[in-house]
């Protein structure tokens, strides 16, 4: 049973938070912002291409769009043997119907979906899908300041897709950032829609070296970085 969320449709069938007063993705294309924001910002293809491993975490599931654009192009680029972990924590997942309703507008990532789906009892659970032979996902749920301490892993990339900071400003607060750069991979990277001055300080303050670049499509600005060496 998942937690509620309060979902609502808007314009052209857009999934809305009453939780946080916020979209759960771009109107501009969703799946194109994750590209540009995500992918690109985190420059996953030129580092995953050489890796026996690569380990993604993401802030914020919301309607599985980053997990499901993410292994799309994986699908594209990988080569035999490879693999690929996804851990998302999510305090309020969507239920599979909402995901079902929320991913519609791309039938590119139908087949995904309806397997990510097909799973979604056991993955709201906590426990580890094997997506296909080379994929592995697993949705920790609960408020990520108490979950993401307990992660006994490290992501190689970081996408930070909570809601907005002044909509959610628990997600983005010093402590947790602090806590995301101790289960980050020595180099590891994140990647943010968000350029708020507050959000990039604290990432600093965490050990991020922070830069600014140019968001999708009307957006001006969105941030990335990397951990940088504690020697």
């Amino acid at each position: 049973m998942t937690k509620d969320n309060n979902v609502e449709w808007h314009d052209n069938d857009l999934p809305f938070s009453q939780s946080f007063d916020d979209h759960f993705y771009s109107r501009a294309d969703g799946r194109l912002e994750c590209d540009h924001v995500f992918l690109r910002g985190n420059e996953v293809h030129v580092r995953w291409i050489s890796a026996n491993n690569f380990s993604i975490g993401e802030l914020g599931f919301g309607t599985g769009l980053n997990l499901l654009e993410t292994w799309r192009q994986w699908i594209e680029q990988r080569s035999e043997g490879q693999q690929l972990v996804f851990t998302s924590f999510e305090l309020y997942p969507m239920t599979a119907d909402e995901i079902t309703r929320a991913i519609a507008p791309w039938p590119m990532l139908e087949i995904m979906r309806d397997t990510l789906v097909e799973s979604w009892s056991e993955a709201i659970l906590g426990k580890s899908i094997q997506l296909d032979a080379q994929t592995t996902f697993q949705l920790i749920v609960g408020d990520v300041r108490e979950t993401l301490p307990g992660w006994n892993n490290k992501a190689d990339v970081w996408f930070l897709d909570g809601f907005a900071p002044s909509k959610n400003p628990q997600m983005w607060e010093e402590a947790l950032m602090h806590e995301l750069a101790n289960k980050t991979n020595p180099e590891g990277t994140f990647a943010t829609y968000t350029a708020a001055g507050w959000v990039r300080r604290n990432l600093q303050a965490a050990g991020f070296a922070v830069e600014k670049c140019a968001g999708h499509a009307g957006k001006r600005e969105m941030m990335r970085g990397v951990l940088q060496s504690s020697d």
